[in-house]
């Protein structure tokens, strides 16, 4: 089956979760929206939005950083209940640090929510920024979607 149409048969069970006040926050269908251009295929995922003590407590506990990060990504690997392999894991998204850094960075709020969660996304789909080449790759890819939804590189100001 062409990719194309192995994606928009592609089943998505996403639950998106705010531990935080969602006022001025994106909507659940946004978030839906740039799960599924950055998926390849099924997926059975949870988003969750929290706050600062939450997403320290997260990265503390899972990475060994004692501080708040922008966003967390736990791949559980592929799930096949009969119906083929789909993808599994959870995307944590911290409020204060994405809204902080979009002020520092001079980037629209939304934008850098989608930039962040299909960052999230190919994290959970084995993408890597640990080295150069991997950066690079990682980042084309996450251009590539981002443009596909309408929005600017995040990356065109650090252009290697």
């Amino acid at each position: 089956m062409p990719d194309t149409a192995r994606k928009a048969a592609a089943k998505l069970n996403l639950s998106v979760q705010y531990a935080v006040p969602a006022e001025g926050l994106p909507a659940r269908a946004a978030f839906r929206r740039w799960v599924k251009a950055a998926l390849p295929g099924p997926a059975e995922l949870s988003l969750r939005v929290v706050d600062e003590a939450e997403g320290r407590a997260l990265n503390y506990a899972y990475r060994g950083k004692d501080y708040a990060t922008n966003v967390l990504s736990f791949a559980y690997g592929e799930l096949d209940d009969g119906g083929g392999p789909r993808l599994s894991g959870d995307v944590v998204l911290c409020a204060p640090v994405v809204a902080a850094e979009a002020r520092a960075q001079g980037k629209p709020l939304e934008a850098h929510y989608a930039h962040l969660t299909v960052h999230g996304l190919l994290h959970l789909q084995g993408y890597d920024h640990e080295s150069e080449r991997e950066a690079v790759i990682m980042e084309g890819r996450e251009a590539d979607i981002l443009k596909a939804l309408g929005y600017d590189d995040p990356y065109r100001s650090e252009k290697r």
